[in-house]
């Protein structure tokens, strides 16, 4: 059975721009990746409850290196840079591309990525491209649809019903998904009990 998660201590270790300088303690590491106005930073504190501890900022690209926070002193939250960022150079993109690449690709304590989708637009095929992307390179993944409160009650599962059956298109089975609010404090502990239970998980080994 899977231990409830309190959110007691949340310290930011650092912002590293290579696989070898990131931490070496052993402990589960759930990476969150999106397009870069979807809204990861809204998430990040949203999940952790605090106002701040990940910066929010207007300008859509901000985060340029892997941003390490240890939660507990038992798991830790790794934010990515934001893909689909046209502002940058093709120099600068290729860099964060092979950055975030040889995270997800070779980070040993990585346990899941969780995937932003703004659930307030029709499915994207850069996110599409994403998550068939991490199918290939075998990284344990999660949907986490962001912005749900802009979607109308009435039209939501009409919504969501979309993003099911543009992934039905190519995939088997529809992957795991939670849809999330930061701005109404949706999705928070369902994301964490499922956290959770991947710690668990972890610790057994």
């Amino acid at each position: 059975m899977s231990e409830k998660i309190d959110i007691q201590t949340v310290d930011f270790l650092g912002s590293f721009k290579k696989l070898s300088q990131c931490p070496a303690k052993m402990m589960p590491e759930y990476a969150f990746i999106g397009r870069s106005n979807v809204g990861k930073s809204s998430v990040i504190n949203h999940i952790l409850n605090r106002k701040q501890i990940a910066h929010v900022s207007s300008t859509p690209g901000k985060t340029q290196s892997l941003n390490y926070y240890e939660i507990n002193q038992r798991w830790r939250i790794v934010d990515l840079p934001g893909y689909g960022y046209a502002r940058v150079s093709k120099k600068e993109r290729k860099k964060w591309e092979g950055m975030i690449a040889s995270y997800l690709r070779h980070r040993e304590f990585l346990v899941c990525a969780f995937l932003l989708i703004d659930f307030s637009i029709s499915p994207q095929r850069i996110d599409l491209e994403q998550a068939e992307w991490l199918a290939e390179n075998q990284v344990p993944f999660h949907l986490l649809f962001t912005k749900s409160d802009k979607i109308k009650p009435a039209k939501r599962e009409a919504q969501l019903k979309i993003f099911v059956e543009t992934f039905l298109e190519t995939w088997s089975s529809m992957p795991t998904y939670f849809v999330t609010s930061a701005s109404k404090h949706e999705g928070r502990d369902a994301i964490l009990q499922n956290i959770s239970r991947i710690n668990t998980s972890f610790y057994k080994q």
